[in-house]
């Protein structure tokens, strides 16, 4: 993991709407909780512009997150996020705590590479589609990849990209996969382009233009 993140917190006393609506208006801070691992739930409050901030970047969302509350430190993973519907609020935002040496089931982005110059768009007029812009994976927590890359580039018009093609940084599975082969899912395909088909039939069923023409006389022999 290449970055590092850090939040500052405080614990809070005062819980319920009314007292998180107080923070958010005349604060300017977001209402919090942290929970999991062997300590009790945490109700917190953060900087609303900092945990913003943060938000800009995708690795936060896949990163361990240092998390000091009253300036103790925990190692934390973002679980939950509620924005406002129609503005640049952040509402509330739920933090699970980790444990290196406990495993953790984490959504990584995936980051598809080699799009432009594979088989099927490059030589064969294809699109890329996607079906999936993530994957859930169970891994130790020193092992949590930013990203997982795709790499695209002998896919050809017509062919699927399952799951089971994502090749996986080492000490790191895929929770779908561990359910068993049914669950492999698509996560991509190149599309023929439109039309390709029907066009080359027509092509196909209609007369040569510099062929001789038959011969009547020939025909009534």
């Amino acid at each position: 993991m290449s970055e590092a993140f850090e939040l500052e917190a405080k614990s809070r006393a005062n819980v319920g709407k009314g007292a998180s609506r107080r923070l958010r208006r005349l604060e300017n801070n977001v209402p919090a909780i942290v929970y999991g691992g062997t300590s009790e739930p945490v109700n917190i409050t953060l900087g609303h512009n900092d945990l913003w901030h943060h938000l800009e970047n995708e690795a936060f969302f896949s990163h361990i997150i240092t998390l000091k509350i009253d300036g103790t430190a925990e190692d934390v993973l973002l679980k939950d996020l509620q924005r406002h519907p129609a503005k640049n609020i952040i509402m509330h935002a739920d933090f699970l705590r980790v444990n290196k040496n406990q495993p953790i089931v984490v959504n990584v982005p995936l980051h598809f590479i080699n799009e432009e110059a594979c088989e099927g768009v490059k030589t064969q007029g294809g699109r890329i589609s996607h079906q999936a812009s993530d994957i859930e994976v169970r891994c130790l927590p020193g092992d949590l990849p930013e990203y997982i890359e795709v790499d695209m580039i002998g896919v050809e018009t017509g062919q699927v990209v399952h799951l089971s093609e994502v090749k996986l940084p080492p000490g790191v599975e895929s929770v779908a996969l561990s359910h068993g082969a049914e669950h492999d899912l698509a996560i991509a395909n190149c599309a023929a382009p439109k039309g390709l088909d029907e066009d080359d039939e027509n092509e196909d069923a209609a007369p040569d233009a510099d062929a001789p023409a038959a011969d009547d006389d020939s025909a009534d022999s």
